[in-house]
């Protein structure tokens, strides 16, 4: 699994702290890695995006970034506004081969969910991760609604021919209520696709030591950690 795409289910779920664990993961299992941010939106030039982040978080990876657009927006979008070039999918794709020549894993971060546009034809991380024939981990909510848009994504991965590897929930609520508990067990089931980890909500706000020293107990075998998807399926959702 030299490239692996990681979406999400839309905004703000978790994609680059889940990253950050999955890059955190490989990097203490002995695995050099580079994180690959597609388009970065909403972040000013002086200000770290989300690959910053993840290596602030997961310590020595490389990190690389093909554009940045000023405002919160779609790529495709905020690219119009600021009158600047798009990102294609045949540049993600170009970026994330050559930083694969190089490294044992690479990590392919996209914005917001998997059909987002990137450029004004309508090109995709799906289209990216179509042409490096790379499997894609999937992000998903804890609560209410998420499994509808979870099984959406992960039936479009498999319409274009690519590969869902897994399921990662991205903000583990501590106390989790009823519907969190109940979707441990239903994701698997409703998308045909594993479950290979829960990221403790607030993750991100633990000290960087912490963070890698914890990330191995977040994520499956699958993705280098030690989780259990049946001691914790038990456990949380009884």
């Amino acid at each position: 699994m030299p490239v692996l795409v990681i979406t999400g289910t839309g905004t703000e779920v978790g994609k680059t702290v889940v990253t950050a664990a999955v890059a955190a993961t490989a990097l203490a299992a002995g695995r050099s890695v580079a994180v690959l941010k597609a388009a970065q939106t909403g972040v000013r030039p002086d200000e770290p995006g989300d690959a910053e982040e993840v290596a602030r978080l997961a310590g020595a990876v490389t990190t690389a970034e093909l554009a940045r657009y000023p405002e919160p927006l779609a790529p495709a979008t905020a690219a119009r506004r600021a009158d600047r070039a798009p990102v294609r999918p045949h540049e993600v794709a170009e970026a994330a081969a050559k930083l694969a020549a190089e490294h044992d894993l690479v990590l392919v971060e996209g914005a917001g969910g998997l059909l987002v546009r990137f450029d004004g034809d309508g090109g995709t991380l799906a289209d990216a991760a179509a042409l490096l024939s790379a499997p894609v981990l999937v992000v998903t909510a804890a609560g209410l609604g998420t499994l509808n848009v979870t099984e959406l994504t992960t039936r479009e991965l498999r319409s274009r021919g690519l590969d869902p590897a897994g399921l990662v929930i991205g903000s583990w609520p501590a106390g989790a209520g009823l519907a969190a508990r109940c979707n441990v067990r239903d994701l698997p089931e409703v998308t045909g696709v594993p479950l290979l980890g829960a990221v403790p909500a607030g993750a991100a706000g633990l000290p960087p030591a912490g963070f890698r020293a914890s990330a191995p107990r977040w994520l499956a075998p699958r993705l280098d950690g030690t989780w259990d998807a049946a001691v914790f399926r038990e456990r949380e959702a009884g």
